[in-house]
């Protein structure tokens, strides 16, 4: 099985309500687990949540949500740069290496931003867009899911 057929079977698991699946061939074998609760980011600012000791006060209400302006306009024209599979993310090619995309770096289509080990081989994963990595959001050599956010990129 090659990878763009596990690309196509990963996107028809996500769409449908199947647990698992495993499909074995002479060049091995691919399980694929859907995930059991989606998993939502949200940018919310810290609450804190006061008790009071008065009789009248004691079953304390909810937390108050809300999300801050200031904080959705500064992020909302950043584009987003998504793991196209289930693998190990790492941030350079081996331990010996520099790291492919720093923080505040220029990238242009075609550059190769990270590494995601699947299945014991190293994919390169290469920028679709122009324009300055802003942030980093998955630590090195950890786990990553399909369509996860990997990186926060300021257009050019």
């Amino acid at each position: 099985m090659d990878l763009k057929q596990i690309h196509e079977l990963i996107k028809i698991i996500n769409k449908s309500n199947i647990g698992e699946i495993s499909i074995e061939d002479k060049d091995g074998k691919v399980t694929i687990k859907q995930k059991e609760e989606p998993v939502a980011a949200v940018a919310a600012a810290p609450v804190q949540q006061v008790f009071t000791t008065s009789p009248a006060a004691a079953v304390p209400s909810p937390p108050q949500v809300s999300t801050p302006q200031e904080a959705v306009s500064k992020t909302d024209h950043l584009i987003t740069i998504k793991s196209p599979m289930i693998g190990t993310f790492y941030r350079r090619p081996s331990p010996d290496k520099p790291i492919l995309a720093e923080i505040g770096a220029e990238i242009v289509p075609g550059k190769v931003v990270c590494i995601i080990e699947a299945m014991k081989l190293f994919n390169e994963i290469e920028s679709e867009i122009s324009g300055t990595i802003v942030k980093v959001l998955v630590e090195d050599a950890s786990p990553v899911e399909f369509d996860q956010p990997l990186f926060l990129v300021e257009p050019a």
